[in-house]
């Protein structure tokens, strides 16, 4: 993992924090923005499954089991678009849990620059193991 990057990285990174605030979470807001050549070809932010209500949270504040993960969105979306996610990179405000870190690895991504350290780390480590290049900003 390298805590380098470059104007880009911080520039989509920035891109990913405003796009987490169209989340409906009040727990945690997450966003992802998945580049490939310099294009942003898809976009995620944590949230429940189309068609179903905006509230990603039951009363007592606990996260309802079906919320998508910002990063699980951009990788769906990017597969209903003609668009392939071969070699991008993934820009995501939080660092990937293990499930998001599998689906990383299953699409081809190869590079994943974040911000915030989620609590677990073992999708970051999955990530590292798979060869996929890490960084935090």
């Amino acid at each position: 993992m390298s805590n380098s990057g470059n104007k880009f990285d911080e520039s989509y990174l920035e891109m990913a924090e405003l796009w987490a605030k169209n989340s409906y979470c009040v727990r945690r807001k997450v966003g992802a923005i998945l580049v490939k050549d310099r294009m942003i070809i898809s976009d995620g932010y944590n949230g429940t499954p189309s068609g179903f209500e905006n509230v990603c949270e039951y009363d007592d504040g606990t996260t309802k089991p079906y919320v998508l993960h910002a990063e699980a969105n951009a990788i769906t979306k990017v597969a209903k678009s003609g668009n392939s996610s071969d070699g991008a990179t993934l820009y995501v405000t939080a660092s990937p849990c293990m499930e998001c870190a599998k689906l990383i690895i299953q699409a081809g991504i190869k590079r994943v620059v974040y911000h915030d350290e989620y609590r677990l780390t073992d999708g970051l480590e999955l990530l590292e193991r798979a060869g996929i290049e890490v960084v935090k900003l």
